[in-house]
């Protein structure tokens, strides 16, 4: 199926202008921010943002929670007291993510092989004085076919990477899963000197790995999800141009 000359042409436009008008109103937001420090983002409930989808993971038949109205031990508690660890939607607790990874690896591969072919017929049927006519050039029966080829390939990759993050953030809880389990979710953002530094943490994790100070170490999260980065004149600089990203995307070579 041939497509109209014409139809490509259209369709070749569309894109053309819709990566023009996303381009411009992008640059249209950058444009009106010049001279002016990144914003801070509005406080708003994350269950709310677009793409936020609530966690669905297999759940065990919830457990009966025995009451016993005359006992000055409460069921879960560490004390005597009330526990003032998070426990309910709403509650805050601090997530410590210390991540010292370091990482080397160094492989090579060679691989090589050598092919020698020689093939003669001195007799076929004493047809072999008449290859002068089926062949262009006078050939000799004994050596009609050498070949010989060749194979050498070299490998080599290293990899040597070092990572270390050592940071705090609140989080909140978003969601108590039918099991017990707890989704927390939190955000920080750190205005400096024009460059917005921005860390956000969620995933799920069990009321009883929190400790006593409220708090929880960032390997004992399941299905963590801890993004760090930023945005701003600094990031901006690091970043390539838009033209350059778009050429690096179809540039099939």
């Amino acid at each position: 199926m041939m497509t109209h000359p014409k139809t490509s042409i259209s369709r070749l436009l569309l894109l053309t202008t819709t990566i023009l008008a996303l381009a411009a109103c992008n640059a249209f937001d950058r444009v009106s921010e010049i001279g002016d420090a990144p914003k801070f983002a509005a406080i708003e409930d994350p269950t709310h943002q677009n793409g936020y989808t609530p966690v669905r993971m297999p759940m065990p038949p919830p457990s009966l929670t025995e009451r016993q109205p005359n006992s000055l031990w409460q069921t879960g508690g560490r004390a005597f007291f009330r526990d003032q660890r998070a426990s309910r939607v709403g509650d805050i607790l601090t997530v410590v993510v210390t991540i010292n990874d370091q990482a080397q690896l160094q492989n090579e591969t060679k691989r090589s092989r050598d092919n020698s072919d020689t093939m003669g017929a001195t007799n076929i049927f004493g047809y072999e004085s008449h290859l002068h006519n089926w062949l262009p050039k006078a050939v000799e029966p004994g050596s009609l076919l050498d070949t010989n080829s060749a194979l050498s390939n070299d490998g080599k990759g290293s990899i040597a990477r070092q990572e270390q993050i050592s940071l705090r953030i609140a989080a909140e809880i978003i969601q108590v899963l039918p099991n017990g389990n707890l989704v927390v979710h939190g955000k920080q953002q750190v205005g400096v000197n024009f460059d917005m530094r921005e860390l956000t943490i969620s995933g799920v994790i069990r009321p009883q790995d929190i400790s006593a100070e409220n708090s929880i170490t960032y390997d004992q999260i399941a299905e963590a999800r801890i993004e760090y980065g930023g945005r701003g004149s600094i990031t901006d600089v690091q970043q390539p141009r838009y033209g350059d990203q778009l050429i690096d995307i179809l540039m099939p070579f």
